[in-house]
């Protein structure tokens, strides 16, 4: 029996575009659901979560961002953000509501399906769920469990804590940590890093002062050791 095809949930109210890049989407093997305003393309990824979502940000009804919002309140699947405005701050916006990717109107179609190919492959790559250090990271569920009970952690701390858990022993730069988990387009300092970082070790280690799963790595960044 085949591999499932790969789920994708396009949410694009310009029917023309919407249908070019359904046809394209299938081409590459994926299955398409087409959404053209915010409030069916939730009804629909609440009935069945599919594994990457294209959102336009401009839609009737419930907006792009709004939904992108809802959507990660509930999961962590890939969302790439369509949009035509080019001011940066509706870019930052958008990847602080949780998009993993955007791309600017007008794009080439051949720049979003290798978009897409690229955040299906590291989610794929990864898995959804991690064991280590007396942890249970749930990527799909978007949890996290220490010795058996939950334990909440914000968004930004608990992408933090996969980027570092999925890559075991590896020293991550700093710069690489603020990329992946902040964007492509954020240009805090590593400040901003350390005190994630900080509370981070608060929440999942014996003793935060002493940390024995995220260590420091003197000059480069961080290490997963648990």
């Amino acid at each position: 029996m085949g591999k499932m095809a790969e789920r994708v949930l396009l949410v694009e109210d310009e029917r023309s575009l919407s249908d070019i890049l359904a046809y394209n989407l299938e081409r590459e093997g994926y299955a398409v659901q087409c959404a053209y305003d915010g409030d069916t393309a939730w009804e629909l990824f609440d009935g069945r979560p599919p594994d990457l979502v294209l959102l336009d940000v401009m839609l009737p009804g419930l907006g792009g961002l709004e939904l992108c919002r809802l959507i990660r309140a509930h999961s962590s699947v890939p969302v790439i953000l369509l949009t035509a405005r080019g001011e940066e701050a509706d870019k930052i916006h958008g990847l602080d509501l949780g998009a993993d990717d955007y791309v600017t109107k007008p794009f080439s179609v051949g720049e979003l399906m290798a978009r897409v190919r690229a955040q299906l492959r590291r989610t794929g790559a990864l898995g959804q769920r991690i064991e280590r250090g007396g942890l249970l990271i749930d990527r799909q569920r978007f949890s996290l469990e220490k010795d058996g009970q939950p334990l909440p952690l914000p968004r930004k701390e608990f992408l933090l804590l996969w980027e570092l858990a999925s890559h075991p022993n590896v020293a991550i730069p700093g710069e690489t940590l603020l990329r992946r988990v902040w964007g492509e387009d954020f240009y805090g300092e590593e400040q901003t890093l350390a005190v994630h970082i900080r509370r981070l070790r608060e929440r999942i280690e014996e003793d935060p002062s002493r940390p024995v799963l995220i260590e420091t790595v003197r000059g480069v960044g961080y290490r997963w050791a648990g």
